[in-house]
C-alpha cells in the first residue's frame, strides 16, 4: 500500500500572495515544510501539487531545486488536480497536506497515518480537522484512493471541487470517518500562514528553533509559546476564510 502526501501549493493566495515562497532565514517556508515532511517514516513518498499557471512555475523550480516531485493541475478543480496527481503517483492512501502549515509536525503525520493502517477497511478517511483540538496548521487527512476517486466522480459542487474532503466530510453515510482528538484542546493556536500576522507569528517561531533545534515538536512550539505568551497577540485576531 502505497502511501502518499500531496501537498498542495499555489502562489496566488488573495489574503498573502506568494505565501509559501516567502522567506525566513533566506529559506522559503515551503522548504522548510518539505524538509519536515520528509522526516515521516510512514510516508512512501510525497509530492506537490500545483496548478498550471505561470506564477507557480516558481514552485515548480522550487521542488526541482530539492528534489521533489511535483504535479500540475487545475487551480480552480482543485479535487481534479489531487485525484490527478494520486492517480499519478500510484497513491494507495493519500495523507493530505496544505502548504501554509509550514510547522507541521512528522511525527504527528507518522501518529495519523499509524491510526489509519491499524484498522485496515474500517475507515475511508481520518483527520484531525473535523472537530478541531490540535492547533490550526496541524492539519492532516489520511483518506484511501478509493474514497478520493468516489468524491472525485461524485462531487458537483464548486465547493466540494475547490475542497478536496470536504464532500467527504459532509457525506458521513457514504464515507467511514474517524476524527483524532488531541490529548488537551491546543485549537485555540493558529500555526497556519494565510495573512501578514499569521507569517509574522510563524517567522518567529521557525527563527527561534533554527539552525539549533530544526527537530522540534509540535509540543516544543507550544512549550516556546508559553515562554512567550505576548506572541500569541500577533495573529490572535485573524478569522479563518
Amino acid at each position: 500500500m502505497r502511501k502518499i502526501a500531496i501537498i498542495q501549493a499555489r502562489m496566488g493566495s488573495k489574503r498573502l500572495p506568494g505565501k509559501v515562497l516567502k522567506k525566513v532565514l533566506n529559506r522559503p517556508l515551503l522548504e522548510y515544510q518539505l524538509e519536515r515532511i520528509a522526516k515521516a517514516d510512514e510516508l512512501d513518498s510525497y509530492v506537490v501539487a500545483t496548478t498550471t499557471k505561470d506564477q507557480d512555475g516558481a514552485i515548480v523550480k522550487l521542488c526541482e531545486k530539492l528534489g521533489v516531485p511535483v504535479f500540475r493541475g487545475s487551480e480552480e478543480d482543485v479535487l481534479a488536480r489531487y485525484f490527478a496527481a494520486a492517480s499519478c503517483y500510484q497513491a494507495d492512501i493519500i495523507i493530505r497536506l496544505t502548504s501554509d502549515c509550514p510547522l507541521i509536525d512528522p511525527h504527528l503525520i507518522d501518529q495519523m497515518i499509524q491510526t489509519y493502517c491499524s484498522q485496515p477497511n474500517q475507515y475511508d478517511y481520518v483527520s484531525n480537522v473535523i472537530e478541531r483540538t490540535f492547533p490550526r496548521g496541524m492539519d492532516i487527512e489520511v483518506f484511501s484512493y478509493e474514497a478520493l476517486a468516489k468524491c472525485h466522480q461524485q462531487a458537483k459542487q464548486k465547493s466540494d471541487r475547490e475542497h478536496v474532503t470536504r464532500y467527504m466530510y459532509q457525506h458521513p453515510k457514504q464515507f467511514k470517518l474517524l476524527n483524532v482528538e488531541n490529548r488537551q484542546d491546543q485549537s485555540e493556536h493558529r500555526w497556519t500562514v494565510d495573512t501578514w500576522e499569521d507569517f509574522k507569528l510563524v517567522k518567529k517561531i521557525i527563527e527561534s528553533f533554527y539552525p539549533q533545534q530544526p527537530d522540534y515538536t509540535m509540543e516544543d512550539v507550544l512549550t516556546l509559546i508559553q515562554m512567550n505568551p505576548e506572541w500569541r497577540k500577533i495573529n490572535r485576531h485573524i478569522k479563518q476564510k
